[in-house]
């Protein structure tokens, strides 16, 4: 049974800024680009760090739109202007950078979860914190999160393994709040794991519709998600 149900993005670019995915710059796959828009010639003056953060920024805006196993290499580099075969000299296979991208992701959820944690505060104010981020994250990353959330069956076994435990790290700290609650009488629910997946899917489903274009900022949406969520829990 999948912890988690990944959900399609709308077609709309995240706002540009940096990614937390490991040695990616941005989003943006126009800083793969030289001046006035063009690619810049193989061997120019990048570091192979910034190579590799452009490849990888280039890897996940084609896996979140057209999908893992529809996108090729030669795909990825046309994006930043370097033949398909050149690109070895900087990833070892596309399967390192899906694994990349979702360790990435699964690691800056729980670093955000645990310094949310870390807080302190009572069982209400703990978990109205770890949902606000869960839910900022998700409208501030909205490629990786759907990456992360839909191409797990395509990490070979052992990868897939990893970063189902991380998961599983990740969906026992809210289930471990809701149980504290409820046994502290503050919130009432009949299921402790289904509670704790309802929050975690209201933070995904965002990552499907939120348009950084839009009204809303990622923070006022945490806000308001998080207020929902204990909504839900102090229901009796």
């Amino acid at each position: 049974m999948r912890l988690w149900w990944p959900t399609m993005p709308t077609r709309e670019r995240p706002a540009a800024g940096r990614t937390h995915v490991p040695s990616a710059a941005t989003n943006d796959p126009k800083s793969a680009l030289g001046p006035n828009g063009a690619g810049g010639p193989e061997g120019a003056t990048d570091t192979p760090t910034d190579r590799h953060a452009e490849i990888l920024g280039a890897a996940l805006e084609l896996f979140a739109t057209i999908g893992y196993r529809a996108t090729t290499m030669a795909q990825i580099g046309d994006r930043i202007g370097i033949r398909g075969p050149s690109l070895y000299k900087h990833v070892a296979s596309k399967h390192e950078m899906l694994v990349e991208i979702m360790v990435g992701m699964m690691s800056e959820l729980l670093r955000r979860q645990r310094a949310a944690l870390d807080a302190g505060g009572d069982v209400r104010e703990r978990l109205e914190r770890i949902t606000a981020v869960h839910v900022q994250y998700h409208a501030e990353h909205r490629y990786e999160a759907f990456v992360g959330h839909r191409e797990i069956d395509n990490l070979e076994e052992r990868e897939r393994g990893r970063i189902l435990d991380l998961r599983r790290e990740y969906e026992s700290n809210f289930r471990e709040l809701v149980e504290e609650g409820r046994e502290c009488d503050v919130f009432h629910t009949s299921s402790d794991r289904w509670s704790s997946y309802a929050i975690l899917d209201m933070g995904i489903g965002v990552s499907a519709w939120f348009n950084p274009a839009g009204s809303v900022s990622p923070d006022e949406l945490a806000a308001t998600y998080a207020e929902l969520a204990l909504r839900m829990l102090e229901t009796t």
